[in-house]
């Protein structure tokens, strides 16, 4: 981002609440705001017509959430979640590349977290938490952000440096992250790499048979093909249905 200036708008239902954020803002000489919306229909025809740098989103908004908003932003929009969510429930999910500023937001908070806006991050930085199945992560899924509850993945296949992501639900989407990456952070007890190129929920297996040369066809919930599972990596899923 450099550093120009910040183009911010905000989204919160409660009129004091965004007079209150937008109050802070004006001491932060980085960022300029310019737009409000109180729901989520306005805050997406505003960030269409406006093009900010930032977004700040309250998440509880009555009769919606700030997440229904994450698939109307371009992913070169970064997004601030501004929440009244105690800590231990913010645990639930896992936010890339983005913050989150707990109400009441305090300039302290407020300061730091405009200055993770401008930091880049060191190349090849991989400190990231093992998920559980419960966890939710905010990731680029397609052109636009998706807030994914990790046990809705039905299965992950490798695409060049990439990843396509196969939804419980029938979507499916391309990411930014490698083979590698989903492998060495989606929980074991629920998640199996049969294949290079393939990672399976194991939860919406429904049948496995052997196969040729001690391999073994897997059928996937809702997947029509079964997928071949070669010998080296057959040991969990082995133990797991033996």
């Amino acid at each position: 981002m450099g550093n120009r200036k910040l183009n911010a708008i905000i989204v919160d239902d409660e009129r004091l609440a965004r007079n209150a954020m937008k109050s802070l803002l004006e001491e932060v000489e980085e960022v300029e705001v310019i737009g409000e919306a109180d729901n989520i229909k306005s805050a997406a025809i505003l960030i269409e017509k406006t093009d900010p740098d930032v977004v700040f989103l309250d998440i509880q908004m009555p009769g919606e959430s700030g997440f229904d908003l994450l698939d109307k932003i371009p992913s070169k929009v970064k997004v601030i979640f501004v929440t009244a969510f105690d800590e231990y429930a913010l645990r639930a999910f896992e936010v890339n590349a983005v913050d989150y500023l707990m109400k009441p937001v305090t300039h302290v908070r407020l300061k730091s977290c405009i200055e993770r806006l401008f930091e880049e991050k060191p190349e090849g930085e991989t400190e990231k938490k093992k998920l559980t199945a419960s966890d939710r992560l905010f990731i680029l899924f397609n052109t636009h952000y998706l807030f994914l509850k990790i046990e809705t993945i039905l299965y992950v296949n490798a695409s060049g440096d990439y990843s396509e992501l196969h939804l419980t639900d029938g979507k499916k989407g391309l990411t930014n992250k490698s083979m590698l990456e989903w492998e060495s952070r989606l929980p074991e007890n629920t998640f199996c790499r049969i294949h290079r190129s393939t990672i399976i929920n194991m939860d919406h297996v429904v049948k496995v048979d052997e196969w040729f040369n001690n391999a073994f066809r897997i059928q996937l919930r809702g997947v029509e093909e079964p997928f071949t599972m070669s010998r080296r990596y057959s040991s969990m899923i082995k133990n797991r249905f033996s």
